[in-house]
């Protein structure tokens, strides 16, 4: 299944040279060392959460199944590697060649994540398996980042939907996956037709300050927006005065007016102006959309307010001060001999960067209450107890994708996933992970 089967209108070029080249030299020495055929474990993990988080969020599976299918070495990018003499001859015919034949498994899209969590296993040779680290850290890494920030404010939000409009604060492509990111966190549309196309996503959007300075007066470019969008576009009312601009707005509209937008000022105590002069203009079915460098604090303060919907742009392209997830990719089973069973692998050194050998499986133990009490990960044999609360599904099976799946079913398990934490997991001050994680590690697994 590629892109097409789902009506994605756009797809994923070669992801190749999405990688660092120390992947493609350990490749070169482990075909020398004969030892590249070795079938090895390699698993996605993060060791901590950004500060004072309480869960992460596990964004871009889909856009991993895309990069796998599309890891290809065509002629032009076989021809670069050998100018730059980065791989030898025989290097070069493998990758020739490379069709990624393993398997993967990991935590669905939207799932919910703690330190330690298997977030996604990839399975086969060392050679396949290596060359995948970095692309996919890429992906994981940014994409989780930015849904955990579209979670946190989609909370504090509540049921008032939030727009997601930040491209013009980050790379172009970026911006894409953001959109996408966000949607996955609850978000309810984006301003990126980009992501829209792309992913399907719906797009929104009206005028900016530039339209109302473009015209003489106010009064004529709300008249021409009205004229060419109808009474339910959305008017951009701080350009001047903002009192003076609602009453225009209403007096060119009438009632029927779709929503007016807040870019500036105190939006709490703007807010509820304007929501009085609204009401008392007879225009009480007329929306208020806030905007202005907003995150999840500055939503949560709003709560309170008369707004109806919010719009966020740089906090949220940047994953509200945390822009990545800090997941790595770490080899931790490889078979001792050709042939032979699994042994775990870990790094021990000091400094905190030390992983857990063994190839895992991961459940999440529940409460009395129906709520998580903890995420239990292991090596062996799964606990009865656990064994339908396993969180890892099959992704793609000997080369092939196999769960893909549409954006609406991450972002309505997130939603579930969410909802099935603890009810602290949504509060915005700073702690620690809202649930535990346990290791229950028997064996090393086959």
């Amino acid at each position: 299944m590629n892109t097409a089967d789902l009506g994605l209108p756009v797809d994923v070029p070669s992801t190749a040279l999405f990688t660092d080249q120390y992947e493609l030299t350990m490749l070169r020495a482990a075909l020398k060392a004969g030892t590249a055929g070795r079938r090895s474990v390699f698993e996605v993990f993060t060791r901590r959460l950004p500060d004072g988080r309480r869960y992460g969020v596990v964004a871009g599976t889909g856009r991993v199944l895309d990069a796998v299918e599309n890891f290809r070495f065509d002629a032009d990018v076989l021809r670069f590697l050998r100018e730059k003499d980065i791989v030898d001859e025989p290097t070069l015919d493998w990758l020739a060649g490379y069709r990624f034949g393993g398997d993967i498994w990991g935590y669905p899209e939207g799932e919910v994540y703690f330190p330690g969590s298997p977030i996604m296993r990839v399975e086969g040779t060392f050679g396949e398996c290596v060359l995948l680290e970095t692309v996919i850290l890429s992906i994981l890494n940014h994409d989780s980042a930015i849904a955990a920030a579209a979670s946190r404010m989609s909370s504090a939000a509540g049921d008032r939907p939030l727009i997601e409009m930040g491209a013009r604060r980050t790379h172009e492509l970026a911006a894409v996956a953001a959109a996408r990111s966000a949607y996955v966190g609850g978000f309810a549309t984006t301003s990126d037709l980009a992501a829209g196309f792309r992913y399907n996503i719906p797009t929104v959007g009206t005028s900016a300050h530039a339209f109302t300075l473009l015209h003489d007066s106010e009064r004529d470019a709300f008249r021409a927006q009205v004229d060419s969008l109808g009474r339910g576009t959305t008017l951009l009312v701080d350009t001047y005065d903002v009192a003076e601009a609602v009453r225009t707005a209403v007096e060119i509209a009438g009632p029927e007016l779709g929503a007016v937008r807040i870019d500036s000022g105190d939006l709490l105590l703007v807010a509820h102006r304007v929501r009085q002069q609204l009401d008392e203009l007879g225009a009480t079915e007329t929306k208020i959309v806030v905007t202005s460098d907003l995150d999840e604090y500055a939503i949560a303060s709003l709560a309170a307010a008369p707004v109806d919907a919010y719009g966020v742009g740089t906090q949220l392209v940047t994953g509200s001060g945390h822009p990545t997830a800090s997941m790595v990719y770490k080899l931790v089973a490889r078979e001792a001999t050709d042939g032979g069973p699994l042994v775990p692998v870990a790094k021990k050194s000091s400094g905190g960067k030390t992983s857990v050998g063994g190839r895992k499986w991961a459940a999440r133990r529940t409460g009395a209450d129906g709520h998580a009490e903890a995420e239990v990960i292991g090596t062996g044999a799964v606990p009865a107890d656990l064994t339908g609360r396993q969180l890892l599904v099959e992704l793609v099976r000997g080369g092939e994708v196999v769960a893909r799946e549409p954006l609406d079913a991450a972002r309505d398990r997130h939603a579930a996933a969410r909802a099935g934490l603890p009810l602290s997991a949504t509060q915005l001050s700073r702690g620690e992970p809202v649930i535990p994680t346990e290791y229950a590690t028997e064996g090393s697994g086959n």
